[in-house]
C-alpha cells in the first residue's frame, strides 16, 4: 500500500494559519499596529478604505527593518521576539509567534516600504499569496509602511462572509481603541475613506480615555491604585450612579495587552453589589502589571484570553481595590461619626454589674376606652380607629413594577429574534393553522365586557371558555408588526421635538449607527450627524412620547453590536422589537374597557397573535368544561 501522508506546501499551510490569525480586516489592523508598537514607534497612522476590504495602510516611525529582515519577516515562525523556549515565560511584547505577516501575505496583496535610521536607502517588498513578486531598494522615510490590498482575494468563500462595511469598520475601531487605550504615550491617527475618525496625541492615561470615549466620562471616573508583591492594579472605575443596562466600557489590560476575563469581571461587579440595580453594568479601565512568568498568553490564537497562576488571590486583591476606590469617593454608604448629634454611648464600668433592660408601658391603656376629644356615636365618645395595613392592598402593583424592570443581560438571549430553520417554520405555520381553528372556536362574544386582572391580564369570555391575554405581550406583538410595516414601506411618522436631544457615541458605535440611520428614519427617527460621533435627535416616532430617545437609540445600537447581525431583515427586526418593548403597555397600567377592546381587536388582526416576536405566549384559553369541573 502506498504512503498517504505528505507535507503541505507552504502556500497552503500559510492559508490555514491565516484562518486562525486573520479573520477579518480588523485582525490585519491589530497585528500591524502591534508590530509598530513593538518597533518602538511614537507616531502611528492607520488608513482604511471601504472598511478594509479594498485597502489598509499602517505607517509608523519605528526602528524599521534591513533588507534581509524585511524578506524574512514574511516567513512563518520568523520573529525577533524570542530565541528559545524559555523566552516564552518572559514576554513583554505584543506579537511574538511570527505568523502575522506570513498569514496576511497568504490572503492579500502586501507592499512594504521600510528603512532603518542608519541606512541611506530602504527596501520595497511586494508579496501576494505568499509569493514574493518584487524586492528592490527605495528611498523612504524611517520606519515601516505596510499597505494591504484586496484581502481574501484568493479565497472567495472567506471574502463572501465578510460583514457590511459599517460592521467591519466598527470591528476595526474596536481593535484600534483597545491598543490606543493601553499606549497613551504613542500618538495615533485613523482615517476611513479620507475622513479623520481619530487624532490622538500622546497624553496621560486619563486624557487618552476621554479622547476616545468623550469628555463626559471625566466626572464619572474614580482612581484605582494598589501595589502588591503578586500584582499591581491601576486604572479607573465609574461611579455607581453611571450604571446602565448596555454600552458600558469595560476593559482589562495585562502588561500592555488587552484581555477578556469573566472571572475578574465578576470580582469588579461584586464590589458594586447592592450599589447598582441587578443586571446593570458600570465602566472600568483596569491595568494589571504582573510577572510574565505567572501568566500564559499563548492559549488563544488572538491572545485575548490569558491564564493566571493565582487567579483566586488576584480576585480578592481586585475586589478590595475597587471597594477602596468606591469608599474613598463616598460612593458606599457609611456612618458619619463627625456630627454634633452623635448618639450617647454609655461607658462600661467594670466594677458595677450590668443593669437589666427596662421595659416601659402604659398600664392605663385601654383600646376600647373612648378618646377624650370629640363626641362619638351612641357610646358618647369616639373610639380609636384600628390601623389598616395598606401595603397588602398594593402588593399586586409592587409585583407588576418588578415585571416592568429591565431584564439582566443573560436573559436577553432568550428574547432574541431568531430566524427559524425551514422545518421549524413549517411546524410553526402548522401551529398557527391550528391556532386559527382555535380562534374559530373562541370567537369573542359580542357586547361582552373585558376585565383586567392584577394589572397584567385581560379576561374575556369566548365561545369555548375564558380567554386570558397578557396585555404587555399583546401590545408588543401589535407594535412589532406595525413597526415592521413602517420600516419595509418607509411609512414611519416622525414627531418633531421642541428641543433636539444630543447623543454622543464612541467612533466604534457611531459606525454601527451610520448603518442603521436609514431604518431608523423609516420608523420615524430624524437624526442629524453633527460630526465627531455626535448626533442630534430632531424627531421621534409618534406613539413613543415620554420615552428617553437618547437611551432608546443607544440601546438599539448596542443590541445590533451584541447580535452581530448583518442581514438587513434581522437588523430591522431588532429595531422593531426594541421599539415595541419600549413603547408597549407596562404591567400595572389600568385600562378602560374601550382600550382593552381596541387592544384585543388589534391583536387578532395580527398574523400570529398567540406568540410574541421572540416566541413567548400571548394568550391562553381555559375551556368551559375545565371550569365546570372545578365546581363538581
Amino acid at each position: 500500500m502506498s504512503d498517504i501522508i505528505h507535507l503541505l506546501p507552504d502556500s497552503v499551510a500559510n492559508q490555514i494559519a491565516a484562518g486562525e490569525v486573520i479573520q477579518r480586516p480588523a485582525s490585519v489592523i491589530k497585528e500591524l499596529v502591534e508590530n509598530a508598537i513593538d518597533a518602538e514607534a511614537q507616531n502611528i497612522h492607520v488608513l482604511v478604505t471601504d472598511a478594509g476590504k479594498t485597502g489598509m495602510q499602517v505607517i509608523d516611525d519605528g526602528k524599521g527593518m534591513s533588507e534581509m529582515d524585511a524578506r524574512l519577516s514574511f516567513e512563518r515562525h520568523a520573529t525577533s521576539k524570542i530565541r528559545e523556549a524559555n523566552d516564552l515565560f518572559a514576554l513583554r511584547t505584543m506579537g511574538f509567534r511570527g505568523e502575522a505577516l506570513a498569514s496576511i501575505a497568504a490572503v492579500a496583496e502586501v507592499e512594504l516600504k521600510t528603512r532603518q535610521e542608519s541606512d541611506e536607502l530602504g527596501t520595497r517588498l511586494v508579496v501576494a499569496a505568499s509569493r514574493v513578486e518584487t524586492q528592490e531598494p527605495i528611498s523612504c522615510s524611517k520606519g515601516s509602511n505596510f499597505s494591504v490590498k484586496n484581502l481574501f482575494f484568493n479565497i472567495p468563500a472567506r471574502r463572501k462572509f465578510l460583514k457590511a462595511n459599517s460592521t467591519e469598520l466598527s470591528n476595526i475601531l474596536t481593535e484600534f481603541e483597545r491598543i490606543a487605550l493601553v499606549h497613551p504615550e504613542v500618538s495615533f491617527s485613523l482615517y476611513s475613506n479620507d475622513s479623520e475618525l481619530f487624532n490622538l496625541p500622546a497624553s496621560p492615561l486619563r486624557q487618552r480615555i476621554l479622547a476616545v470615549f468623550g469628555k463626559k466620562l471625566n466626572q464619572q471616573l474614580l482612581n484605582v491604585e494598589v501595589n502588591t508583591t503578586m500584582i499591581s492594579v491601576s486604572g479607573y472605575v465609574a461611579k455607581p450612579e453611571t450604571a446602565r443596562k448596555k454600552g458600558a466600557h469595560q476593559y482589562f489590560f495585562v502588561n500592555g495587552r488587552y484581555m477578556r476575563h469573566p472571572y475578574f469581571h465578576r470580582a469588579v461587579m461584586e464590589a458594586y453589589e447592592q450599589l447598582i440595580p441587578s443586571g446593570e453594568q458600570v465602566s472600568y479601565f483596569l491595568y494589571f502589571e504582573v510577572d510574565p512568568a505567572n501568566i500564559d498568553v499563548n492559549i488563544h490564537p488572538t491572545k485575548t484570553e490569558i491564564k493566571f497562576e493565582n487567579e483566586q488571590a488576584i480576585w480578592q486583591i481586585l475586589s478590595a481595590a475597587v471597594k477602596e476606590a468606591l469608599g474613598k469617593s463616598s460612593a458606599i454608604p457609611s456612618i458619619d461619626f463627625d456630627t454634633e448629634d452623635m448618639p450617647d454611648i454609655p461607658a462600661f464600668e467594670q466594677n458595677l454589674p450590668p443593669a437589666p433592660p427596662q421595659v416601659h408601658y402604659n398600664s392605663d391603656f385601654n383600646p376600647f376606652k373612648p378618646s377624650s376629644g370629640g363626641s362619638g356615636g351612641g357610646g358618647g365618645g369616639s373610639y380609636e380607629r384600628q390601623k389598616v395595613d395598606w401595603e397588602d392592598l398594593y402588593s399586586g402593583l409592587t409585583k407588576a413594577s418588578k415585571m416592568n424592570a429591565p431584564q439582566p443581560d443573560d436573559e436577553w438571549e432568550d428574547e432574541s429574534v431568531e430566524t427559524l430553520p425551514s422545518g421549524e417554520e413549517s411546524q410553526l405555520s402548522a401551529v398557527s393553522g391550528a391556532s386559527s381553528n382555535l380562534y374559530a372556536d373562541s370567537v369573542i362574544e359580542k357586547g361582552n365586557l373585558h376585565l383586567q386582572f392584577k394589572g397584567r391580564f385581560i379576561l374575556t369570555s369566548v365561545k369555548s371558555g375564558l380567554m386570558l391575554i397578557d396585555q404587555h405581550r399583546a401590545h408588543v406583538r401589535v407594535l412589532f408588526d406595525r413597526y415592521m410595516v413602517q420600516i419595509s414601506q418607509k411609512q414611519g411618522v416622525a414627531q418633531g421635538v421642541l428641543f433636539p436631544e444630543i447623543i454622543q457615541l464612541p467612533a466604534s458605535e457611531a459606525a454601527v449607527l451610520d448603518g442603521l440611520v436609514d431604518d431608523l428614519s423609516a420608523v420615524g427617527f430624524d437624526l442629524s450627524n453633527l460630526g465627531g460621533g455626535s448626533y442630534a435627535i430632531n424627531g421621534i416616532p409618534s406613539g413613543i412620547e415620554g420615552l428617553n430617545p437618547v437611551e432608546l437609540v443607544r440601546n438599539m445600537v448596542h443590541t445590533a453590536i451584541e447580535k452581530g447581525s448583518d442581514v438587513k431583515e434581522e437588523v430591522r427586526q431588532i429595531l422593531a422589537l426594541t421599539l415595541a418593548r419600549a413603547a408597549a403597555i407596562v404591567y400595572g397600567q389600568v385600562l378602560s374597557n374601550d382600550e382593552m377592546v381596541s387592544l384585543v381587536d388589534s391583536l387578532f388582526a395580527c398574523a400570529s397573535p398567540n406568540y410574541t416576536p421572540d416566541g413567548k405566549t400571548v394568550l391562553t384559553t381555559i375551556k368551559e368544561d375545565d371550569i365546570e369541573r372545578l365546581f363538581k
